[in-house]
């Protein structure tokens, strides 16, 4: 079967750095930061993290952050987001 999203507004602000939501916290755990770090191109500094439905998920410049239909947060990549959404009037 296949199925379509129902379509829902969602708040949604672009992150770059902390202090941009308030719901992104610095990373904390050094040798897991490293790593992912390394393995996405960003310095380990830059690392935020936010706490989702599904557990805590890394964020890194750029995501977006979505504020879903519940109040609940979580991440979005740049090029999904821009796949998936459109600014509404």
């Amino acid at each position: 079967m296949k199925f379509r999203k129902k379509p829902v507004v969602v708040e949604a602000v672009q992150w770059f750095k902390h202090g941009d939501h308030p719901m992104v916290y610095p990373a904390v755990s050094k040798d897991v930061d490293t790593w992912y770090a390394e393995q996405v191109g960003v310095p380990a500094e830059s690392l935020g993290m936010i706490d989702t439905l599904e557990g805590a998920h890394y964020v890194i410049p750029s995501d977006w952050i979505i504020t879903g239909v519940k109040g609940e947060h979580y991440p979005c990549k740049t090029d999904i987001f821009e796949m998936t959404y459109e600014p509404v009037e």
